[in-house]
């Protein structure tokens, strides 16, 4: 049997087998002979991340527990591109391995859903239960309303909402770009300005990883990279790793373009939401990871002491 002249390696939860989909579009329209038969084979890789859905990320391992196991992948040779949700990405690649290309960013708002139909953070109830098992966007909530109870969870989307269904809680907070991308939009009560909310690092973000040393992959994927989402992603990814980001720690980043500038946003946060440290820069967009080093730089600077002490 002939083998796939690429093989694409995803999660198995209906978000990521969408965005394997996604992927897989766009490369057939950038080079149409990967639409022959046989040309492309989505291999379904189930990660740490997936298996244990019982314990927030931020106790169990972090981010890397869904890239481990497609990382692995990739160094066998079992696949050649893993296709992930750039807010997933750990802070650091392994020299091995190659963010080769990012695909163009969709809405990168976080969404509110309600049992209730449209609401707002500001309309909704006192003592309101909401459900969420990021940090970052825990404290951000908790630091515009202290009333707010936040519910811990997990699972992939159709689990959350289910969750939510059943009475388990209020509202939940997903990305909008998921909810987009699965045909969900209709769900969405709410969008958080990012003014109010930031969201995560690389989120509305499809990021592609190859192995470093791939030449014939890297050339595949370059046409589907786009530009401005490319130099958001260093921007953004550039600040997490100078604040050595994790799940265990309240960081948010926006990187948009603004008349022909970069602009970063960034934040860092106290769990309980108390203190929140927000910093805004912009640079030449060629000056992308630079730029995430200075915001990062200066986050921590207005942290001061208090910065090393986040979980």
């Amino acid at each position: 049997m002939t083998k796939p002249l690429l093989r694409i390696g995803t999660r198995g939860s209906p978000l990521a087998l969408a965005q394997a989909a996604l992927f897989r579009e766009q490369i057939i329209a950038a080079w149409p002979d990967l639409g022959d038969p046989g040309a492309l084979e989505t291999v379904v890789i189930k990660t740490t991340g997936d298996r244990i859905q019982d314990r927030p990320l931020s106790a169990i391992g972090g981010k890397g527990l869904f890239t481990k196991e497609l990382d692995e992948a990739l160094r066998n040779d079992v696949i050649d591109v893993a296709i992930h949700s750039a807010k997933d990405l750990p802070a650091t690649t392994h020299e091995d391995l190659l963010l080769g290309c990012t695909l163009e960013r969709e809405d990168p708002r976080d969404a509110l859903i309600s049992r209730v139909g449209a609401i707002s953070l500001g309309t909704s109830p006192k003592g309101s239960s909401m459900g969420t098992s990021a940090l970052r966007r825990a404290s951000q909530v908790l630091s515009l309303r202290d009333d707010i109870q936040i519910r811990p969870l997990r699972g992939n989307v159709d689990t959350r909402l289910r969750k939510l269904e059943s009475g388990e809680m209020d509202a939940i907070i997903l990305a909008a770009a998921g909810l987009k991308r699965l045909g969900l939009e209709h769900r969405i009560s709410g969008y958080f300005d990012p003014v109010e909310i930031l969201p995560a690092v690389g989120q509305g973000v499809i990021g592609v990883v190859m192995r470093s040393d791939d030449d014939h992959i890297f050339e595949y994927l370059q046409p589907l990279d786009h530009m401005d989402t490319h130099n958001a992603i260093m921007a953004e990814r550039s600040m997490l790793h100078q604040l050595e980001g994790n799940c265990r720690t309240p960081i948010a980043g926006l990187a948009v373009i603004e008349d022909d500038r970069l602009v970063l946003h960034g934040l860092v946060a106290t769990l309980d939401g108390v203190t929140t440290w927000r910093v805004q820069s912009s640079a030449p967009p060629a000056e992308a990871f630079a730029l995430g080093r200075e915001v990062g730089r200066r986050l921590q600077e207005m942290a001061g002491d208090e910065f090393p002490r986040l979980p």
